[in-house]
């Protein structure tokens, strides 16, 4: 498995920054899985000057962000003809007040993951929740420091999808509803709301409660509703079927979302692909009977 990695300067300056609170957190899990690390420039020199992955053999140097390293993590997770210049996915720890968090290369990285349904992950959360999640399908006993990942009941969960995938969003829902419902709230936007609600009474859920909590819809704000939920400390896991291949005239709404999950990085997991968010739910299942 490998994985491309990068971290604006923010989160990895200091002992403390995201990048160290994630390889402090999953440096276990990474060394079990041997999870291939390739490292854009600075980040890489940042690790190898600190504690976390020393010796670590799968830890590989890219060129630094302006010499194009996020470039070639970007054609890598498209493919390049062969297995050693192929990612699996990205680990791209974004500060959203950082300019180059917007750079064409940055997007286009979230961009390609999506399109070939790959983890894009931004925040720690998430990548502690991917390292739990892969170490679980790896036949690992649970990791005791990811347990409050794993506290449903005391979460919300949104589940957010536009035109084109929420067909998806349904088939998810409906395949993995009993682990969907351990949630102590779910939200979503206005449409796909409706219809995950339609989708839960008719699998019994009483019809005089909302499965499903809804907002306005993404056009109308729901997005940014769902952000404020996010900054709040409200809402702590977002799986996002995003549709790549469409422009949206509310783009700005849906970066102000993704944004809001970055802000709280520590917190918030957000998933954006239809076979990840499977993966995770099974592996969340096979958790809980562990």
């Amino acid at each position: 498995m490998r994985i491309g990695l990068a971290a604006n300067r923010l989160h990895h300056e200091s002992a403390d920054a995201a990048l160290f609170r994630w390889l402090r957190a999953s440096e276990k899990g990474i060394r079990e899985l041997g999870v291939g690390l390739h490292a854009v420039g600075r980040t890489y020199d940042a690790i190898a000057s600190t504690y976390p992955l020393q010796n670590y053999p799968a830890l590989q140097r890219y060129p630094n962000g302006r010499e194009g390293g996020l470039m070639k993590l970007v054609a890598e997770v498209v493919g390049m003809g062969t297995p050693e210049r192929t990612l699996d996915g990205a680990i791209y720890f974004i500060d959203p007040v950082d300019p180059s968090s917007v750079f064409p290369e940055a997007i286009a990285l979230k961009r390609q993951c999506v399109i070939h349904g790959k983890p894009f992950i931004s925040t720690v959360a998430t990548a502690r929740d991917w390292i739990e999640m892969e170490r679980i399908h790896a036949g690992f006993v649970p990791d005791p420091g990811a347990n409050d990942l794993h506290d449903f009941s005391k979460q919300t969960l949104a589940l957010i999808a536009h035109d084109a995938r929420k067909p998806q969003m349904l088939a998810f829902a409906a395949e993995h509803f009993d682990v969907l419902s351990q949630f102590q709230q779910r939200i979503g936007t206005g449409t796909t709301g409706q219809r995950l609600n339609e989708m839960a009474w008719s699998r019994g859920w009483p019809r005089d409660q909302e499965w499903i909590h809804r907002f306005q819809s993404g056009p109308l704000g729901g997005d940014a509703q769902i952000a404020d939920r996010v900054l709040e400390h409200r809402c702590q896991r977002a799986i996002f079927f995003e549709d790549p291949h469409v422009a949206r005239q509310h783009e700005a709404d849906i970066q102000l979302l993704e944004r809001a999950v970055t802000t709280v990085t520590d917190e918030a997991v957000c998933i954006t692909a239809p076979n990840i968010a499977a993966r995770w739910a099974t592996a969340a299942q096979i958790r809980q009977k562990a």
